[in-house]
């Protein structure tokens, strides 16, 4: 596996993510059996970078990642998750949704919080909600 260093932080992020928007489903629902052999596989082959996001599998997405770091595995890695303004209508929400985040993803830290699908209209109602000041305090 190939890695690149953070400039900012130093942390060493494997070239190949991997992206939890599809995981393999089974009867419209993630086969969790196979989503977390495919999470273990990808770590146990070195990709230390999992991607994540509130609405990805209508919310079971970041649970079943949580479920698949048990074990030692949430030590080897960097958690990529997003705070998605489209699910967010106060300041408040923002709390809420990284508390539950949280507890989904079974973890005291979210590696990188990222700004989900931000365009200029999104950016603006992020900052009228203090969304850069939420970011310093989370």
């Amino acid at each position: 596996m190939q890695y690149r260093v953070v400039p900012k932080n130093g942390d060493k992020l494997s070239a190949l993510g991997f992206g939890l928007m599809r995981l393999p489903q089974k009867s419209g629902k993630i086969d969790e059996e196979r989503a977390i052999n495919q999470i273990h596989y990808a770590i146990d082959n070195g990709v230390n970078y999992l991607d994540t996001a509130p609405p990805y599998h209508a919310g079971e997405s970041e649970r079943v990642l949580g479920k698949a770091l048990q074990g030692g595995y949430r030590e080897k890695v960097k958690i990529a998750t997003k705070l998605s303004h489209f699910m967010i209508s106060k300041e408040e929400d923002m709390d809420k949704m990284l508390a539950m985040q949280l507890a989904k993803l079974q973890t005291d830290h979210i590696d990188y919080y990222l700004l989900h699908s931000l365009d200029a209209a999104a950016w603006k109602k992020l900052q009228k909600l203090n969304v850069l000041r939420f970011l310093q305090k989370a």
